[in-house]
């Protein structure tokens, strides 16, 4: 699985940006796919996931705030950012594996793509 994550930029507070994530080699309805975030000094974090079923699981910081959706057609998952915070400035990544569920551990995925820059300033 070869993943392109794109979108990423400088917004401020408060506005929203979209990251997508392109698939190929494999369908993204037919995998888990995954967001992961990594802030300079900070260890990869996990942001949200979906399902082959379409269920999304988020972590506490990002709940109701972001949502993930996904394009069959275009073989691609999408990440929403909404209301954007200083603390969310991070390199986005997304991943994807096989199996069931969404793990919440980076190295539960084995496919990544390159990542992208979110930079939120106040």
């Amino acid at each position: 699985v070869q993943l392109q994550a794109s979108g990423g930029g400088v917004v401020q507070a408060g506005a929203s940006q979209r990251l997508s994530c392109a698939a190929s080699g494999r369908t993204v309805s037919d995998i888990i796919m995954g967001w992961f975030r990594q802030a300079p000094g900070k260890e990869r974090e996990f942001v949200g996931g979906i399902t082959q079923g379409g269920r999304t699981d988020f972590a506490g910081a990002v709940k109701g705030r972001f949502t993930i959706s996904r394009n069959n057609t275009k073989n691609t998952v999408y990440l929403q950012m909404n209301d954007l915070k200083p603390e969310d400035t991070a390199i986005y990544y997304c991943a994807a594996r096989a199996g069931f569920g969404v793990p919440f551990t980076a190295t539960s995925y084995p496919y990544w793509g390159q990542g992208t820059l979110v930079t939120v300033s106040s």
